[in-house]
């Protein structure tokens, strides 16, 4: 049960009819896992600690550079040189003490992937580069985790909810068939810095309906992003009946 210091702080979201106490009890028993404590990353922890997620498990092992307090939000100049993990895990208990956060400061492999993925609900995909992404996924299709994806680059973002719960439902491999290929950074190509703000913000917000169980997912849906135009488009995601990850014979 909520006490009255959490039925206060949620109060403008209890207050919504979909959600109610109920939704917000499901947030405070959560736990999600973030990947990435850059661009995405950041805004999306944030948004998932102020939202009342009740555990939050944050990858990255990078250390904060000055040029990305340019877009990762949650890193300050003091930062610089530190770990970006924990950097993330001291901003996200000073919007909320209440919530746990462990941060994970190592890259995890195949087997560490399993069983964090395994230790929680929702998987939020931040990360920067194909490898990982198709990494992740195959954890979450085997784990049966719902993945929620996100990517941004210049002026463009996008984002996808992957989840193998629904047997129709496409995988991100089914997106991305080439695993081989070429990775596109905003290191080598530049980023607009609210750009990675909206993704990071809807990552976080599919995570809350998926968890709350409210509203329409984004599950088999691209969602894409021209912050130029001002534009959204949706794209729907057709599952490959021989995907090499999500196809029934191997699930």
């Amino acid at each position: 049960m909520l006490n009255d210091d959490q039925l206060l702080r949620y109060s403008r979201q209890i207050m919504l009819p979909q959600l109610d106490v109920s939704g917000q009890q499901a947030l405070l028993d959560a736990s999600v896992l973030v990947i990435g404590a850059g661009g995405l990353g950041c805004p999306a922890a944030l948004y998932l600690a102020a939202s009342g997620v009740g555990k939050l498990l944050v990858n990255d092992f990078d250390d904060v550079e000055l040029s990305n307090l340019q877009r990762q939000i949650a890193h300050t100049e003091s930062d610089v040189a530190s770990s970006k993990v924990e950097s993330l895990k001291c901003s996200l208990q000073a919007i909320n003490s209440s919530i746990e956060v462990e941060s994970i400061g190592f890259r995890l492999n195949e087997a560490e992937l399993c069983k964090r993925v395994r230790q929680v609900d929702v998987v939020l995909d931040c990360s920067d580069n194909f490898e990982t992404r198709h990494l992740i996924n195959k954890v979450c299709v085997v784990a049966r985790k719902p993945l929620v994806s996100g990517a941004a680059i210049g002026f463009d973002g996008q984002v996808a909810v992957f989840d193998s719960r629904d047997e129709s439902a496409p995988c991100y491999r089914c997106l991305y068939p080439d695993v081989l290929e070429a990775n596109v950074s905003c290191a080598e190509n530049g980023v607009l810095s609210p750009v990675v703000g909206v993704v990071g913000a809807m990552q976080a917000l599919e995570a809350i309906k998926l968890i709350a169980g409210v509203g329409v997912s984004l599950t088999g849906v691209l969602l894409i992003f021209d912050a130029l135009k001002a534009d959204w488009r949706r794209l729907k995601l057709n599952k490959d009946t021989k995907c090499p990850v999500c196809a029934e014979e191997l699930l």
